[in-house]
């Protein structure tokens, strides 16, 4: 039985909890959140079993769906895009990570009282969009033309991209606005994106883009441009510069939702979180192979420097 203070929990142990995923293995993700069970005093293989899924099909992933569902998990745990596949596990409690606006995608009533089978975290900020605009300003104090990488097929979009060219107006620079759907659509996205010639581009974090964070950080290096992303993972995999909470300590806090669900709570009422605490990373072998001599006001305030 887990060794955590509080009540015992009210089910059966071993718990077997679904886990269902598009991102690449080995997964940073799902470490997080073993390191979050084993906090709540947790032992996998004795107190819960974690039944792994991963695709990128959006059929496989809903058919994985239907497969955990017929084994009886205690509950799924969603990362990323695979979200949008748990849609069909109406019976089962789904805990989330995602990028978007959960209210936008139908997946809950509002933050504070999600009201139905989803709860978890999202790390959608309208004022992170526009800080990130303003560190990459700070930067690269050359830059006038921002391209902004988006994919459309993401909920809260829009209020993203607003909040992103409002922060560009501010600092006096021209964006260029680069849609697209869908991962498809991305290698025209990233065309769109040479033709505009711009100095620096900045790219929403979502699914899409974290999937294929390398293909575009190397793309940016090709075309010289300066890259502001959101995440961490974007930076560790050649980006200049990202700006965002960090992922893995979302995870491991997922592990306090799975935590209290195993001990009976209801997800309709746990309430949807958001991060509140942010970090910078700034990749000097990047800097370097760009030609940018970063200042020291933005090598004090970064959180980690990627040597």
């Amino acid at each position: 039985m887990p060794g955590s203070a509080g009540a015992q929990p009210s089910r059966t142990l071993p718990a077997r909890i679904g886990w269902i995923s598009t991102e690449a293995q080995p997964d940073p993700f799902v470490d997080g959140f073993r390191e979050g069970l084993r906090q709540h005093g947790y032992t996998e293989g004795q107190s819960v079993i974690l039944d792994l899924r991963y695709t990128h099909d959006l059929q496989a992933l809903r058919t994985a769906v239907a497969q955990l569902m017929q084994s009886k998990v205690a509950f799924i745990v969603s990362s990323g895009p695979a979200i949008r596949a748990t849609r069909a596990a109406r019976d089962i409690p789904v805990l989330f990570a995602i990028s978007g606006d959960p209210v936008e995608l139908g997946l809950a009533a509002s933050l504070a009282r999600p009201g139905a089978n989803f709860t978890g975290v999202t790390f959608l900020s309208l004022e992170i969009a526009a800080k990130r605009v303003e560190l990459l300003k700070q930067a690269v104090p050359h830059i006038r033309r921002l391209a902004v990488l988006s994919n459309t097929d993401h909920p809260g979009e829009n209020s993203e991209r607003r909040a992103t060219e409002e922060a560009a107006r501010a600092l006096e620079l021209t964006t260029s606005y680069i849609p697209f759907t869908g991962s498809a659509q991305l290698d025209g996205g990233l065309s769109a994106v040479r033709d505009a010639r711009a100095d620096a581009m900045v790219v929403f974090p979502e699914g899409a883009t974290m999937v294929a964070r390398a293909k575009i950080a190397r793309f940016a290096i090709a075309q010289r441009l300066p890259s502001m992303f959101g995440w961490s993972e974007y930076a560790d995999a050649g980006g200049l510069m990202s700006y965002g909470a960090n992922q893995r300590q979302a995870y491991v806090r997922l592990a306090v939702f799975a935590d209290k669900l195993l001990r009976g709570a209801k997800t309709a009422e746990l309430p949807i979180e958001q991060p509140t605490q942010f970090e910078l990373v700034v990749n000097m072998r990047t800097a370097a192979a760009l030609g940018i001599t970063l200042p020291s006001a933005t090598l004090l305030i970064a959180n980690r420097r990627i040597e």
